[in-house]
C-alpha cells in the first residue's frame, strides 16, 4: 500500500513538472491567437459571427489533428530511450537512407530559429495586457514605448538568468503553469455560458465553409494565423525526455480542455460585441484580457507575464538541448557547456544565450507591437512539422508498420501541414523573412560543419596501428631520447578500432620522437542512445600501446580527462599496465603519473590537390573552430596537460616540379 501511494504521488509530481515546462509555447498561445485573427481580417468592425464561428472551428480541428493526433498519439511512439525531438528522431532512422540528413538539419534551423521569435511574441503579448487595464489604458505605462521597455527588461533578466539554473525556481513552474491553465478555463466557461452557439464550432464543416466564405478576407490564408495554436506541438515532442511520455499522456486531455474552453470564451466575448457594436473602431482589443473582470486584468496582466516568462525559459532550454544535440551529431562546432544545476540534462551555453538574447531583442525592436510580430510568426515552425514528418513516415516504415496504412496516414499529415506552410507564406514580406534568414543561416552553418568532417573523413588517411606499434614499443624504451610524458594521449576521430590518422604517428615519430610510456589513442564515438556511457579498449598485444573508444550518449558531456584517467587507474589495479611512479605530487595515494594530451590542429596545404568548393568548406570550418569552444573545455581537459601542435591535414597534393640547380659549386 505504501509503495502504491509513493508510485502515485510520483506520478502526481511528474504530472505537475510536465505542466510545467511542457506546454509552456502552446499554453501561451490564447494571449495572442484570437487577437491575430481579428487583426488580420479587419479588426472589430470586419467581424462576422460566421468568421468567427469558422476560425474557432479551424482552431479547434488543428490543434486536435497535429497536437493530439500527430504528435500525442503518434510523433511520442518514436522515442530514442525516451527522449524526442527532431534530432532524437534523426539518430533512429539514420542508418535507414544518408539523405534524411537533409530534414533533420532544416528542420533542426527551422525549430532554433522558431525559439528566437517566440519568447519576443509571448512576452510582448503578455506585457501589453497593461494597456487593458482599466485604471492603466490612458497613463503613460500604456504607451508602446514604455511597454517595450519592459518587454526588453523582462527578455533580458530571463535570458541571463540561465547562468544561475533554475533548479530552484523551477519547482513553482508547476503550480504556477496549473494556476494558469486553470484561469483559462475558468474564464473561458464564465464567458461561453452567455452563449453556448460557439460550440457548433466542434463541427469541422464550418473551418472548412470560412476558408472560401466572403467574410474571410484572407481566404486560405487564414490558415498561417489559425497555425499559431499548435505552434508548440513540435516543442512538446522535444521535452518529452524531461518527463517521460505517460506524464504527457495524462496532462494533456487537461491542458487540451483548458486551451479550448479559453478559445470558445473568447469567440463568445467577440460575438457578444459584434451583436451589440460595443468597441470603438480602429482600436486593437486583445479578448483573452476582455473576457476577464475589469477587477481581475492586473492580476491577469501579472499571471500571464508569469507564464510567458516560463514558457520563453522552457524555449530557451530547449534550444540549449537542441545545440547539444547538434554539436553531438557533427553538425555544429563544440561551444562551451556549462552545467549550473545538478539536475540531469539542465545546460547553459553562453555563446547560444547571447546570440538568441540578441536576435530575440533586435525582433522585439523592429516590430514594435505583437500584432506585426504575430504577422511573421509561424513560418519556420511548418517547416519543422513537414520535416518531422518526413522523418517520422520513415521510422513507421522502419519498424515494419502496414506501408499503406503509414503512408495514407503520413502523407495526410504532410499535406495538412504543407498546407499551413504555404498559407504562412503571406507572412514572408510581412515580417517572416527574418525566421527565414536565420533558418538559412543555421542550416548553412550546419551544412559546411557536417560536409567538412566529411570530406576530411573521405580524404585524410588512416594507418593500422599494428605497423606502427613496433616503433611505438622501441620508442618508449630508448633512453636516448628525454622522456616527453608518462601518458601520452592523442584524441581520433576514426572508428575504427585498429586505425588511427597517420597525423598521429607523424606527430609522435618525426622530427623530435616522443616518448612516453604508454601511448593512448582515444576516439569518442556519439551513441544514438542517449544517455549512454561505456568504452571498448585494444592493446594490440603490448601493454603500452592502447586505443580506447569512449561511447557516449549523444545527450552526455564528453569528459575525456575523467574517463581516460578512471580507465588508466582500473588497468593499473588489474595489472594491465606497468606500474607509475610519481615522486612529486600533492596527492600522495594518487598511482598514476603525469597525462600530456597532445591535440591536432587542422590545416589545409596550399597546395592540396581538391576541388574548390571542398577547399572553401574546409577553410570556413576551419576558420570557425577559431571561434568555438577548444578541446580543452569541451573534453575537461587540464590546461597544464595540454600542447597544441598543426599538421596539415594529409591528402593528396598537386605535382610539384623537381628543384633544378642553376650553377654549379665550385670544388
Amino acid at each position: 500500500m505504501k509503495t502504491e501511494n509513493t508510485g502515485n504521488r510520483f506520478k502526481l509530481a511528474m504530472m505537475l513538472v510536465a505542466i510545467g515546462i511542457v506546454y509552456g509555447d502552446i499554453g501561451t498561445s490564447p494571449l495572442y491567437v484570437m487577437k491575430a485573427v481579428v487583426e488580420t481580417n479587419g479588426g472589430m468592425e470586419a467581424m462576422t459571427e460566421r468568421y468567427i464561428i469558422g476560425c474557432l472551428s479551424l482552431i479547434i480541428w488543428t490543434i486536435t489533428l497535429l497536437t493530439t493526433i500527430k504528435y500525442v498519439l503518434i510523433a511520442m511512439r518514436a522515442d530514442n530511450h525516451g527522449e524526442g525531438g527532431i534530432f532524437s528522431l534523426y539518430t533512429l532512422v539514420r542508418q535507414r537512407r544518408s539523405w534524411l540528413i537533409v530534414p533533420a538539419v532544416i528542420g533542426g534551423a527551422a525549430l532554433l530559429a522558431d525559439g528566437i521569435l517566440t519568447p519576443a511574441v509571448t512576452v510582448t503579448s503578455a506585457i501589453e495586457g497593461i494597456q487593458e487595464i482599466p485604471g492603466l489604458k490612458d497613463s503613460v505605462l500604456s504607451e508602446q514605448r514604455y511597454i517595450l521597455a519592459i518587454v526588453i527588461a523582462v527578455i533580458t533578466l530571463v535570458f541571463f538568468a540561465q547562468r544561475f539554473g533554475t533548479g530552484s525556481i523551477g519547482k513553482i513552474f508547476g503550480p504556477f503553469m496549473f494556476i494558469w491553465f486553470s484561469m483559462l478555463g475558468v474564464f473561458g466557461i464564465m464567458n461561453m455560458t452567455a452563449d453556448l452557439s460557439v460550440l457548433r464550432a466542434l463541427n469541422p464543416l464550418y473551418g472548412i465553409e470560412i476558408l472560401f466564405d466572403d467574410s474571410n478576407k484572407m481566404g486560405l490564408m487564414i490558415l498561417g494565423t489559425v497555425f499559431l495554436a499548435t505552434t508548440g506541438a513540435e516543442a512538446l515532442y522535444s521535452d518529452m525526455g524531461h518527463v517521460g511520455k505517460g506524464a504527457i499522456y495524462r496532462t494533456w486531455p487537461f491542458v487540451k480542455l483548458m486551451l479550448l474552453l479559453n478559445y470558445f470564451g473568447q469567440c463568445a466575448w467577440i460575438i457578444g460585441r459584434i451583436k451589440t457594436h460595443d468597441f470603438k473602431a480602429g482600436q486593437v482589443i486583445n479578448p483573452f484580457f476582455q473576457i476577464m473582470p475589469e477587477s481581475f486584468i492586473f492580476i491577469g496582466v501579472m499571471i500571464a507575464t508569469g507564464a510567458a516568462i516560463i514558457a520563453s525559459q522552457a524555449l530557451i532550454s530547449g534550444s540549449f538541448t537542441l545545440v547539444s544535440e547538434a554539436i553531438h551529431l557533427r553538425l555544429m562546432p563544440k561551444v562551451d557547456i556549462k552545467y549550473p544545476s545538478t539536475i540531469k540534462g539542465q545546460m547553459y551555453i553562453p555563446s547560444v544565450t547571447f546570440f538568441v538574447w540578441l536576435l530575440c531583442i533586435m525582433v522585439v525592436l523592429y516590430f514594435k507591437t505583437s500584432v506585426h510580430m504575430e504577422a511573421a510568426y509561424g513560418l519556420s515552425i511548418t517547416v519543422t512539422m513537414m520535416m518531422s514528418t518526413i522523418l517520422l513516415w520513415h521510422y513507421l516504415i522502419q519498424r515494419k508498420h502496414h506501408a499503406a496504412l503509414v503512408t495514407l496516414v503520413i502523407g495526410f499529415f504532410l499535406v495538412l501541414e504543407a498546407a499551413f506552410f504555404i498559407s504562412s507564406l503571406a507572412k514572408f514580406m510581412h515580417g517572416g523573412y527574418i525566421a527565414v534568414l536565420i533558418s538559412l543561416a543555421i542550416a548553412l552553418l550546419m551544412v559546411v560543419w557536417y560536409k567538412g568532417y566529411q570530406i576530411k573523413d573521405r580524404r585524410t588517411y588512416d594507418i593500422n596501428i599494428d605497423l606502427f606499434k613496433g616503433q611505438l614499443e622501441q620508442l618508449s624504451h630508448d633512453k636516448r631520447f628525454p622522456k616527453y610524458a608518462t601518458n601520452l594521449v592523442y584524441l581520433s576521430t576514426t572508428d575504427d578500432m585498429k586505425m588511427a590518422e597517420k597525423q598521429i604517428f607523424k606527430s609522435v615519430l618525426d622530427g623530435i620522437p616522443k616518448r612516453a610510456d604508454i601511448y593512448w589513442i582515444v576516439n569518442v564515438k556519439v551513441s544514438d542512445q542517449p544517455f549512454q556511457v561505456n568504452y571498448q579498449i585494444e592493446d594490440f598485444g603490448t601493454n603500452n600501446v592502447f586505443k580506447v573508444q569512449l561511447i557516449l550518449g549523444f545527450r552526455m558531456h564528453q569528459n575525456v580527462n575523467l574517463y581516460i584517467k578512471q580507465i588508466a587507474a582500473r588497468m593499473l589495479k588489474n595489472g594491465c599496465i606497468p606500474e607509475q611512479h610519481r615522486t612529486y605530487g600533492t596527492n600522495p595515494a594518487l598511482r598514476l603519473a603525469d597525462f600530456t594530451y597532445i591535440i591536432l590542429q587542422d590545416d589545409l596545404p596550399i597546395d592540396a590537390k581538391i576541388a574548390w568548393r571542398d577547399r572553401l568548406i574546409i577553410e570556413t570550418k576551419i576558420f570557425i573552430k577559431k571561434f568555438t569552444a577548444s578541446p580543452i573545455r569541451w573534453f575537461e581537459l587540464p590546461s597544464n596537460e595540454v600542447h597544441y601542435e598543426t599538421i596539415p591535414i594529409s591528402m593528396p597534393i598537386n605535382k610539384v616540379p623537381m628543384i633544378k640547380q642553376i650553377k654549379k659549386m665550385k670544388k
